[in-house]
């Protein structure tokens, strides 16, 4: 795996590990029973706590990049035409 490769790969797992991780443990408006008034959303959440799961999102897709990368590396799986890196 190129180190391009590895980099599409890894951002393309960060993203997909975020928007798994963004619903987990939010607290929406409308079970807190705080009224948005006109025009607010009763499902936007009361405290998201980006930077906390930005950095969950990380570590989560730094760990399964690790795991695919082995695979890979050891060729654990057999895939057919992968190419080796420049």
């Amino acid at each position: 795996m190129s180190l391009m490769t590895g980099v599409f790969i890894y951002l393309t797992l960060w993203w997909v590990v975020l928007f798994t991780v963004l619903p987990l443990g939010t607290i929406t408006h409308a079970e807190a029973g705080i009224d948005k008034g006109d025009g607010g959303d009763p499902g936007a959440p009361v405290d998201p706590k980006l930077k906390k799961k930005a950095i969950t999102t990380t570590w989560i897709s730094a760990v399964l990049f690790a795991v695919l990368w082995l695979v890979i590396h050891f060729r654990l799986v057999p895939l057919p035409n992968l190419p080796s890196g420049y």
